[in-house]
């Protein structure tokens, strides 16, 4: 499952029934009771591993977690029979990975759903846990201006925009040009087909400018090292949410940050410790995003 294949209709059900879930957890105690989760890891976490596998409990079912080092996907066994085999004993499957093709390719032979828990394609988990903290916040989501600042080239932004464009909102995209930073062609194509607005920019200021959410992503990759973090942190420095950026966005803006986030890097201290910043909102809105998204895949909503 990726936030492209929702409509618009399920976004905002999802949505809608996880502020409810998270109001009224106890109606939703054994909802999932006699269920078991899959979880499979090849990227490190923090956040993913401790929402999906504290928000199943809370829904009263079982989950397992399996780390790809025990045994890589699609190394000692192929793709199509591991997906085959597990799924015979787990009801629905998140995979985090480096490869959305290898998450793809599992969930083309599972007999029960997949979720995409982060790839090098998207993060769709994260970007339904932002939008229930914006709607949380008072924000329209179907005619907001959302901006992000950053890195372009990232799987949080090209979902971010692929979200807004769903939903018939604005997205402006501020980033650096060039092609490690730049939003690909491909994500822009794919976001005009739908109603929503998608701008991307090399003007940050332009970029913030009135927006109602202003979101930012950490500069650091797995394995990059620490001179080509220097460089990057160079050519990203124009485009850092500081008190400047913010003041160019609406009064009453928020300020968003998936986590992990190095202040004085990609925004400032001043910044997501002020009262703008709603980022641990937003982590705790993982949890009941994913429990929302999973009662809707397994027909429970």
């Amino acid at each position: 499952m990726n936030i492209d294949d929702l409509s618009k209709d399920e976004i905002l059900l999802i949505i809608n029934k996880a502020i409810e879930i998270k109001a009224n957890p106890e109606k939703y105690a054994q909802a999932l009771a006699g269920k078991t989760l899959l979880m499979m890891f090849e990227k490190p976490s923090l956040r993913t591993r401790l929402s999906f596998e504290t928000g199943f409990n809370k829904l009263g079912g079982h989950a397992i977690f399996y780390s790809f080092k025990d045994s890589p996907l699609g190394k000692k066994e192929n793709i199509s029979d591991t997906a085959k085999c597990a799924t015979r004993y787990a009801d629905i499957v998140m995979i985090r990975a480096y490869s959305q093709q290898q998450i793809r390719e599992f969930a083309d032979n599972s007999s029960v759903p997949v979720i995409d828990a982060l790839s090098d394609n998207a993060h769709p988990c994260q970007i339904l846990a932002d939008l229930q903290t914006m709607k949380e916040k008072g924000k329209d989501i179907e005619n907001m201006k959302l901006c992000y600042l950053g890195n372009g080239n990232n799987n949080v932004t090209f979902d971010l925009m692929r979200a807004a464009a769903l939903l018939g909102a604005t997205c402006y995209v501020g980033c650096p040009d060039g092609e490690e930073f730049n939003v690909p062609q491909r994500v822009i194509d794919e976001c005009a087909k739908h109603p929503g607005k998608v701008v991307v920019t090399h003007d940050a200021a332009e970029a913030a400018k009135d927006a109602d959410v202003v979101y930012t992503d950490t500069w650091v990759n797995y394995g990059v090292s620490l001179e080509e973090m220097e460089a990057r942190e160079k050519v990203l420095l124009p485009y850092q949410v500081n008190a400047a950026a913010m003041g160019n966005a609406k009064p009453d803006a928020i300020f968003m940050n998936c986590l992990p986030a190095m202040r004085e890097k990609e925004q400032t201290a001043e910044v997501i410790d002020g009262p703008q910043s709603v980022v641990f909102d937003e982590a705790e809105n993982r949890m009941w995003a994913q429990n929302a998204l999973m009662l809707h895949l397994l027909g429970k909503l």
